[in-house]
């Protein structure tokens, strides 16, 4: 039988930046106690391309959502980001970096990168030649490397797997197994009788409330 847990998510998601040292804290202890568990990450895709400057509406409401994780969670955001950029609501372009990169084994840095870049050094990840600045530091200026990057996150390749993603991610919400970004889904596959699927209460505080639920359908 194997076991994964499903972490969906978008690396503009700013919920998902407020659950990020807790979620860290979970992989690290899941290695530690299941290391039979597969962990796999789904990019949602929380807004298509556009080039439309985002609505002040938009912005308020946004920016609104900063400021309650950070004073609920005590998660650092940088908000010049709002002063210095033309912020568009577009987070596909962003949800491709990482899947081009992912071809590299480097998903969870291209997360790190976008995430870290977009809260706090006020770049803007809805602009391609930001995605290819951040790839261009993890993959440190190695030229061929960075040429696949570029060619993979322009390729119908890549965009075919992006929308496999977020066909993945409605089904799950459709199940009731998942809502939104951050979500947490325990899956199996038991070969000729299928399988089964969880939804797993996500705790943007405590660890443990996601260890316990992941250990009671294993255990």
């Amino acid at each position: 039988m194997k076991t994964t847990l499903f972490y969906l998510h978008d690396p503009m998601c700013s919920w998902c930046w407020g659950f990020r040292p807790v979620w860290d804290e979970i992989q690290d202890k899941l290695k530690n106690e299941f290391p039979e568990l597969d962990v796999a990450y789904i990019v949602g895709g929380l807004a298509p391309d556009s080039d439309e400057p985002m609505s002040i509406a938009m912005r308020t409401a946004i920016e609104g959502y900063w400021k309650r994780i950070a004073t609920e969670l005590g998660t650092t955001f940088n908000h010049a980001f709002w002063t210095e950029n033309t912020p568009r609501r577009s987070t596909y372009p962003a949800c491709r970096a990482v899947l081009a990169a992912k071809r590299q084994h480097l998903e969870h840095e291209m997360i790190d990168a976008i995430q870290q870049g977009y809260y706090l050094r006020a770049m803007n990840p809805s602009d391609e030649g930001v995605l290819i600045q951040l790839a261009g530091e993890i993959l440190d200026l190695e030229c061929d490397s960075l040429d696949q990057f570029c060619n993979d996150l322009r390729s119908e390749d890549i965009e075919q797997e992006l929308q496999k993603n977020i066909s993945q991610s409605h089904q799950f919400q459709a199940q009731g197994v998942a809502n939104g970004f951050p979500s947490l889904v325990l899956s199996a596959e038991c070969e000729g009788v299928g399988g089964w699927c969880y939804g797993i209460n996500v705790d943007y505080e405590v660890a443990s409330t996601v260890l316990s639920q992941v250990a009671y359908y294993l255990r």
